[in-house]
């Protein structure tokens, strides 16, 4: 499946900026199941210096600086991607124990098992604890497959936690979710990063889009997709593993990658510096995903 996704980022400032420097993680990366055919990022008003890399995480990271006043900036990325399948015949009961995995992970020194192991640490945003071990620890057994172990968390945590835009913000603990068993993408994905790694699994926060289709007779308004998170942990047998405790749903055909991190810190989609610009920043953000034929 072939997709077309525009994602604007619009900040309205109430006084003069006089120059910034930015970081944005617009551009999809190429994964397993995904590859980035096309990208194009256009800013208005025109930066003074672009540069595009890869920083540490593997994520096409696009730098740009304005050195000159402006009162509003307009950041359009348009992206093509080519989506594989990769759900299909998965069989959640076959593959890797629980047990299994927590053995291998702590003996085997391979390339992959190290830079796995990083993603067991504490970061920024996830801390690991004993409320979340607990938590998830209904879920794990060391001989249930770790897929079906994974799958068990998703259902729960989209079962008894309620999807509320009011109720936190980006600066939210995850201790707070957890209590009052309330939230949004980012913090469904924060929480179950954070329940794997405090039950030895090494886990990835995940940022980028997710297709919404409308409902039968209804047409889809553009710039009604958004940006979304969900998680991806390791299992030595099979490498990365996405789920989405959003949607309860294995990660697939309609999501997309942009970045991979240890939480939302690391993979922000646009984040920086100003000078000026007033207080309480105006943001709109409009993402749409269609499919080409």
């Amino acid at each position: 499946m072939r997709f077309r996704v525009r994602h604007i980022t619009h900040y309205t400032y109430a006084g003069r900026v006089s120059h910034c420097y930015n970081l944005a993680n617009v551009v999809p990366r190429d994964t397993e199941r995904q590859r980035c055919l096309k990208n194009r990022i256009t800013v208005s008003p025109t930066p003074t210096v672009t540069h595009k890399r890869s920083d540490y995480f593997g994520n096409k990271a696009f730098h740009f600086e304005i050195q000159k006043p402006h009162t509003e900036l307009i950041i359009t990325a348009d992206s093509e991607v080519q989506l594989n399948d990769n759900n299909q015949g998965m069989n959640l009961d076959l593959g890797e124990t629980y047990g299994s995995a927590l053995q291998y992970l702590a003996t085997k020194r391979t390339r992959l098992t190290i830079e796995a192991r990083e993603f067991l640490l504490n970061s920024p945003m996830i801390e690991c604890s004993e409320p979340l071990a607990e938590y998830a620890r209904v879920s794990f057994h060391p001989d249930r497959s770790l897929k079906s172990c994974v799958n068990d968390l998703t259902t729960r945590i989209f079962n008894d936690f309620t999807y509320d835009p009011g109720f936190t913000t980006i600066a939210t603990p995850l201790a707070e979710v957890l209590e009052h068993k309330r939230g949004v993408c980012q913090d469904f994905a924060h929480l179950q990063v954070g329940c794997l790694r405090s039950m030895g699994i090494p886990a990835k926060y995940v940022s980028g889009y997710i297709e919404t289709l409308p409902k039968p007779g209804e047409v889809k308004l553009v710039g009604a997709d958004a940006t979304h998170a969900w998680v991806a942990y390791f299992c030595p047998e099979e490498g990365w593993v996405e789920f989405d405790p959003t949607n309860n749903t294995r990660a697939g055909i309609q999501h997309i990658v942009t970045a991979f991190g240890r939480d939302y810190i690391d993979v922000t989609p646009v984040k920086g510096v100003i000078f000026g610009g007033g207080e309480a920043p105006m943001l709109q953000v409009s993402v749409d995903v269609s499919r080409i034929e």
